[in-house]
């Protein structure tokens, strides 16, 4: 599923350097585009509609001066986020004073799409003043664009509980928007889904703020999970199954999955990893599936929910994924990336594993939900 034009390089000359240019302004373009939806530009010329509004009306209207509007809002036409209102043929275009812009496409996409919203948060609260020490994190391995937030954590994910309010909440919003999606499309598959077995007890690893554990609870009323993930997390997942009623069904493993002293809860029915295997190398995922593997028995369903990038329906999807690859590298540890299919079923079939099921599409956001089986030694 990699697109066509990663094999072929048809784009015109001129088109390329076109293209070219927009990459070289793309960090003050960017913070244009911030600019124009914290300032309410986007939302008081989409309420504008077909209207548009003038120069002099978007100040008055957002209180900024009539340069700071034409400059936001010139850019904005070449970014293709706003557009003029046609009122005459261009050889006789008004002047710039009396030019009316209206909402483009891309604009519309940035003001209330979702994803883009969740993306576009999570790039400038996250990863924008990092993302300088990109160059210096691939050189040598290690998150250095996370010193932005202290120097205290060798990973993101030690330091979650304490990144400043905007950052952590952006944060968690592109985390749980992506893998939340695709639970409802997962939780029929692994409760008497094709293949596996209904399962009593299941281990989520890396469980987080126990969204699928709470997900699990409520669809089926049998079924106890044990959470495994740092003991920030747990605590807050604690915090969270208490809120919905679940405490008695919810428990916690507090441990670093790295650490070599960590064993895995056993005699599990299922072991869940919801977008957790992304968040290491593919050695390091072997390391955790040989964890794995020390815990359960040959008839246990590991189940994987991931992202696959060159298992998606749209190019723009797979870019999407392919970028936030780049966060991995400056900001969270360094070393792990969103994987292709081949590669990470590779690193957990190398654990002593064997893949039994793939179920792509899951979702908006087209998730993969691989199932695997221990290997009988």
């Amino acid at each position: 599923m990699i697109p066509v034009s990663y094999y072929h390089d048809k784009i015109r000359a001129v088109d390329a350097k076109t293209e070219a240019q927009k990459i070289a302004f793309s960090p003050l373009t960017f913070q244009a585009a911030r600019a124009l939806l914290e300032l309410g530009i986007l939302r008081k010329i989409s309420d504008s509609g077909d209207a548009g509004l003038s120069r002099e009306e978007i100040a008055g209207q957002c209180g900024i001066s009539a340069y700071g509007a034409g400059v936001l809002g010139e850019i904005a036409l070449g970014m293709g986020i706003l557009k003029l209102r046609e009122e005459a043929p261009a050889e006789s275009a008004p002047p710039a004073d009396e030019e009316r812009f209206v909402l483009g496409k891309i604009g519309w996409f940035l003001l209330e799409d979702e994803l883009t919203r969740v993306n576009f948060n999570f790039t400038n609260d996250v990863c924008y003043q990092g993302a300088f020490d990109l160059a210096e994190s691939v050189k040598t391995g290690k998150p250095r664009g996370l010193r932005v937030f202290g120097d205290n954590w060798a990973t993101i994910y030690e330091a979650l509980s304490s990144l400043p309010g905007r950052a952590k909440k952006s944060w968690f919003e592109f985390d749980h928007f992506y893998s939340d999606i695709a639970f409802p499309g997962a939780l029929p598959i692994v409760f008497g889904g094709t293949g596996g077995r209904m399962p009593k007890t299941l281990l989520d690893i890396g469980g987080n703020t126990a969204k699928w554990a709470i997900s699990c609870c409520k669809y089926n009323a049998a079924v106890n999970v044990t959470i495994a993930d740092l003991p920030g997390q747990t605590a807050i997942a604690e915090k969270n199954a208490r809120a919905a009623g679940f405490a008695g069904r919810i428990s916690v493993c507090p441990c670093n999955i790295l650490d070599g002293d960590t064993a895995l809860p056993a005699g599990m029915d299922a072991v869940w990893m919801s977008q957790f295997l992304d968040c290491f190398s593919l050695e390091q995922v072997t390391a955790i599936l040989a964890k794995v593997r020390a815990a359960v028995a040959p008839e246990t369903d590991i189940y994987v929910l991931e992202p696959l990038w060159d298992m998606q329906r749209f190019e723009g999807a797979a870019f999407s994924l392919q970028a936030s690859s780049l966060y991995f590298a400056c900001m969270a540890n360094g070393s792990s990336k969103m994987y292709r299919f081949g590669e990470l079923t590779s690193a957990v079939e190398k654990a002593g594993f064997a893949l039994k099921t793939a179920h792509h599409d899951l979702g908006s956001n087209s998730y993969s939900l691989l199932r695997f089986r221990k290997i009988s030694a």
